[in-house]
């Protein structure tokens, strides 16, 4: 199994909090989920527009509320500004920012500002759920299905670092957030959270949480399974529910994928990448 979890997840284990495992810490009826958005790390500054790095860091960090079906509330942000960054660039920044969480409900209220050479945004958001979706609960004969269509972010960083242009509407720019599609089959769903690190490094996370393997029904390729920053939803339900989440799917406009059964063995994907750190 060493050879299947990254470092991150390794660091993860090492940590004693019985909050830490899933897309947020769930505290109650409150979750607390945070994620960095660095340059250089997560996008480079000649391939965004202020605008779209803004929306984007806000986005990916709502999509660790939104997977855990909870509903954001406040997020505090801080951002590391360099100098070159004129005034009116900054008003880009925080509008792009506000505008973004306000979509979803959720209002800035702090955070901090420091000097630096590159510019860095790292958010944390705070969230309210009823009930809501853990990586913890994966059964044995669940199906484990994905939401949209993956690929398409691996593909257009690939042609980034060609600089070559993507579109506009590019999933690398602007992840789509499956809120509508969680709320209305959280339910009669097992486990659950986004896919940040691509299909296979997340199912493995999945798997390793619960000591469960898995036995593939459709055949995954790299192009999909190894497309990171996706942000789409990874899911598994019982097969007796397949009609109702299949419906709900149809009626939210969610393309979803069945493309394993949790099984007791301990099979994971093989394949697998950080995308955190170099193994």
């Amino acid at each position: 199994m060493k050879n299947i979890i990254d470092k991150e997840q390794y660091l993860i284990d090492g940590l004693k909090s019985k909050y830490i495992g899933d897309d947020g810490a769930v505290v109650g009826d409150t979750i607390y989920s945070m994620d960095a958005f660095f340059e250089d790390v997560h996008f480079k500054r000649e391939w965004m527009s202020l605008k779209q790095i803004a929306k984007k860091a806000m986005l990916v960090n709502l999509s660790d509320a939104i997977a855990m079906n909870a509903k954001p509330q406040f997020a505090l942000v801080t951002l590391s500004i360099p100098s070159y960054l004129t005034l009116k660039e900054i008003d880009v920044l925080t509008d792009s920012l506000e505008k973004t969480a306000g979509f979803y409900g959720c209002e800035i209220i702090g955070g901090d500002t420091v000097g630096g050479d590159k510019l860095h945004i790292s958010i944390t958001i705070i969230s309210k759920s009823k009930k809501p979706l853990l990586r913890d609960n994966l059964q044995v004969g669940d199906f484990l299905a994905y939401t949209g269509e993956l690929g398409e972010s691996k593909k257009d960083l690939e042609r980034l670092f060609k600089n070559k242009k993507i579109a506009k509407k590019s999933k690398f720019y602007e992840p789509i957030l499956r809120d509508k599609f969680i709320k209305k089959s959280r339910k009669y769903l097992n486990s659950g959270m986004d896919i940040s690190d691509g299909l296979f490094c997340d199912t493995n996370k999945l798997l390793h949480i619960n000591g469960l393997g898995i036995k593939l029904i459709k055949k995954i390729g790299k192009k999909i399974g190894l497309s990171g920053e996706e942000y789409e939803m990874l899911i598994s339900f019982p097969k007796s529910h397949h009609d109702k989440i299949m419906k709900i799917a149809k009626k939210t406009n969610t393309p979803l994928t069945i493309f394993a059964e949790v099984t007791e063995n301990n099979q994971y994907f093989k394949k697998c990448l950080s995308h955190h750190f170099k193994i």
